[in-house]
């Protein structure tokens, strides 16, 4: 596409002022652009030309604020960052809509309350031992190795649009949320706070194994911090602490051990690893309805060819867990 080129681009913009008492709507505005416009240049455009009612925040337009995350054709993005051009060749129009999992004030503007007070639950500062405070006036060493384990996490500019991807947060409104979590797990592993433990036996039971690892919330970050690797470590280490206490916990124990066995899942099994013998008993109508469709899922699953590579895999990462590798 030539960079001199002009498009025509519509843009449908969700429309919503509970003042007036009217209902959500798409207005839809019609653009020459540059296909390298930002889509927030765009949408300022539309506000200075077209209609100065239109509602939305941004700042920095340098990708570095996080103000004007919303959705722009369906996905969390910061429209300073998203470009008009790529977006029109595959849709054929550009419609922007607030961020999700957050109630709408006006237009493209959401009450992130929410959001925040997720962030705030977590605690998130350092908990310093009062009897070894830091040495006032001078830096408090670390190695590079202790930097690297959480190197991704300070570049986190709390845009919310890992928070509006997260289907979690949409089904459970109690979860905290990937941007809490990936927040959570750069205090647990910074070797200066002294809450590391307590973070992970409360993180347990309040929402961790809530993620539906669906890594919407990778995808979305403008920033690269990965939260949803970073909610994988929370639950390695949520296990390695306290053990499998929680039913996500030990269903995850459960799959691992069921592949590590034969290869395939053995599904009678791994509902009473997760459930127990009581959790058992409480899925027997369902499991009937299932016997009398499926008979076969009595027969506990034969190993898979190549199951001794299986096995190798996972010494493999047991070896390079050890290793911090």
């Amino acid at each position: 596409m030539p960079t001199g080129e002009l498009l025509t681009i519509p843009f449908d913009v969700y429309r919503y002022d509970p003042a007036d008492g009217s209902t959500p709507r798409y207005a839809r505005y019609t653009l020459e652009l540059a296909p390298h416009t930002p889509v927030l240049t765009a949408l300022l455009r539309i506000r200075s030309e077209i209609d100065p009612s239109l509602a939305l925040r941004y700042s920095c337009r340098s990708a570095i604020c996080g103000s004007c995350a919303m959705l722009v054709n369906s996905k969390s993005r910061l429209a300073c960052q998203t470009q008009v051009g790529p977006e029109f060749a595959e849709h054929g129009r550009i419609v922007i809509d607030p961020m999700s999992n957050q109630p709408v004030i006006r237009d493209l503007v959401v009450d992130q309350s929410p959001f925040w007070k997720e962030y705030e639950r977590i605690v998130p500062h350092l908990i310093l031992d009062p009897m070894h405070p830091m040495p006032e006036g001078r830096p408090t060493s670390m190695s590079p190795a202790q930097v690297a384990r959480f190197e991704e996490t300070p570049r986190c500019i709390a845009c919310g649009s890992c928070y509006s991807a997260c289907p979690a947060v949409a089904a459970d409104p109690a979860f905290p949320g990937p941007m809490a979590l990936a927040k959570l797990y750069r205090f647990v592993v910074d070797p200066r706070d002294t809450a590391s433990q307590d973070r992970l036996m409360r993180i347990q039971p309040g929402g961790l194994w809530t993620c539906l690892r669906c890594h919407l919330c990778t995808s979305s970050c403008p920033k690269d911090v990965r939260p949803s690797e970073r909610i994988r470590d929370l639950k390695e280490m949520a296990i390695a602490a306290q053990g499998a206490t929680e039913r996500g916990s030990r269903h995850a124990v459960g799959f691992k051990d069921n592949i590590a066995e034969r290869g395939l899942l053995n599904e009678s099994k791994l509902v009473r690893q997760t459930d127990g013998i009581v959790g058992m008993i409480g899925q027997i109508p369902q499991g009937l309805r299932m016997l009398r469709r499926k008979p076969e899922i009595l027969r506990a699953p034969h190993a898979i060819e190549g199951q001794d590579e299986v096995q190798r895999i996972y010494e493999l990462l047991e070896d390079a867990g050890e290793d911090g590798t």
